[in-house]
């Protein structure tokens, strides 16, 4: 295992910030006088076991190669899905493990899903640790994406290296200061959302937490509402708009602090999931005033499309009592998420836009047989290797969809819930579709094996697919 003492000393590192983390709801258990050794033993057991990690491996070599890149990144999410799963196991909740490392788990994929019933009665350090987890795995895929996924060539993403010269032996000393900055930005964008929210009436609280949640497009929230349960339209129109900001290339925002003052119009994904934005509100509008007017309500169908389209989950209404077309049409915006190198889930707009051009130019290539087409993205070419990458993402990508909801039909639930349970993990979007984890539902009532497929789709989903699957090709480990 000396090969991988870089690997573990990371881990090592990841584990005992996460042991920090775990002292801060302890300050709200003392705020709130409902002080017990959750957190406190948590962040023991946490600690203790990230130094030994980083103790046992300090002879490192500081570099990291493709296969270990794979490897911290898979071990990276389960770790902190496990240790993160301990403040539940030790609380006065009797959550099962299953149920904690549930939680645990939609919350560091900014996944969203909860197995609890009732929030408002929860204690306020349980709130803001589940909070907490979903802004750190926010930050924590921003800084995977544009450093790590890149360089490991997932599913098309090698088209946004940060220079030509990306080597996979350089990973990490070529990351830091890219990641510093990434976590000023969403350090700044999160304190900005949380003041706007206590402005808007949110008690200091609420404010926090939801701003975590926000900027993460996680969706956890303090209320089995959701943020319907403010029922202020400032509240929702500031979640809005902070969600859009997390839904956008975080990329971008280092550029026009490097002097593009001009890339938040001139970037091709940005302006294609605007424009995904405002076509499904149209045509989701057109659909209620045509088939069902007394559900037409524009506030709702704005928020809520745009929570589901980035994977926030966030809900502000009973939007599966719509009719079948919206449900359709959730789940396909569930399927195309946002964009590459946000918070955002599911296959992400540039693969689509991708798509889009491959098949119009061989939609060209049959009209014109003797043509030479090339398939540019952003005014760059696109070879085929980008392009063979991206079609087998959204391939597997439908297979795993399919294979999940086989399993969840098969463990005893109801089509409509199997369905919709596996296109929420698999896109990390949060609520699913049906009474039992409808907007206004949660995932406590499903079988244990059931929770533990909606898991692993949630890893799955949140990196990339292939940052996990390869580990189990035994070719992948030759070198």
């Amino acid at each position: 295992m000396s090969n991988y003492k870089t690997v573990f000393f990371t881990l090592g590192i990841l584990q005992i910030i996460l042991g920090i983390f775990m002292l801060i709801p302890v300050i709200a258990q003392f705020f709130y006088d409902d002080i017990d050794s959750s957190f406190l033993g948590s962040s023991i057991v946490t600690i203790i076991f990230g130094t030994l990690f980083f103790l046992s491996n300090l002879d490192h070599n500081k570099k990291l190669n493709l296969q270990q890149a794979f490897l911290l990144t898979a071990l990276s999410w389960l770790s902190i899905a496990i240790f993160g799963s301990l403040p539940f196991v030790f609380s006065n909740l009797n959550f099962s493990f299953t149920n904690a490392f549930f939680e645990s788990m939609s919350g560091i994929t900014t996944t969203g899903s909860t197995i609890i019933s009732n929030l408002e009665v929860i204690p306020k350090g349980i709130l803001l640790w589940r909070a907490i987890l979903q802004w750190l795995g926010g930050i924590g895929i921003i800084v995977m994406a544009i450093t790590l996924m890149p360089i490991m060539n997932v599913g098309g993403m090698q088209l946004f290296k940060i220079t030509s010269n990306d080597s996979s032996e350089k990973i990490l000393p070529k990351s830091k200061q890219i990641a510093l900055r990434l976590i000023f930005i969403y350090l700044f964008l999160t304190t900005l959302c949380a003041f706007s929210y206590k402005m808007l009436g949110m008690n200091l609280f609420d404010s926090i937490t939801h701003s975590m949640t926000t900027i993460a497009t996680g969706g956890f929230s303090n209320y089995n509402e959701s943020i319907g349960f403010f029922n202020s339209i400032s509240i929702e129109t500031s979640a809005m708009i902070f969600i859009i900001l997390g839904s956008l290339p975080f990329i971008a925002y280092i550029k026009f602090l490097n002097g593009d003052k001009k890339i938040f119009f001139t970037d091709i994904q940005i302006k294609t999931f605007l424009k995904v934005v405002l076509i499904s509100i149209i045509i989701l509008s057109i659909f209620l005033i045509l088939n069902n007017s007394a559900e037409f309500n524009f506030r709702s169908i704005l928020f809520n499309i745009i929570s589901i389209l980035t994977g926030t989950g966030y809900v502000n209404a009973q939007f599966d009592n719509w009719g079948g077309f919206p449900i359709i049409l959730f789940i396909i915006l569930m399927f195309i998420g946002g964009c590459a190198g946000s918070t955002t889930c599911g296959i992400k707009i540039f693969r689509i836009q991708i798509l889009y051009s491959f098949f119009v130019n061989q939609i060209r290539k049959i009209i014109y047989p003797k043509g030479i087409f090339v398939l540019k993205y952003d005014q760059n070419p696109v070879d085929d290797k980008f392009i063979a990458s991206i079609i087998s993402f959204i391939y597997l990508y439908l297979v795993i969809f399919f294979v999940i909801t086989a399993l969840l039909s098969l463990s005893g639930l109801d089509f409509i819930t199997s369905i919709s349970g596996a296109a929420t993990s698999i896109s990390n979007v949060g609520p699913g579709l049906g009474s039992t984890i409808g907007p206004n539902g949660n995932f406590s009532s499903l079988p244990d094996i059931s929770k533990w497929i909606l898991s692993l789709g949630m890893i799955l989903g949140r990196l990339e697919l292939f940052a996990i699957l390869v580990l189990f090709l035994p070719s992948f480990w030759k070198n």
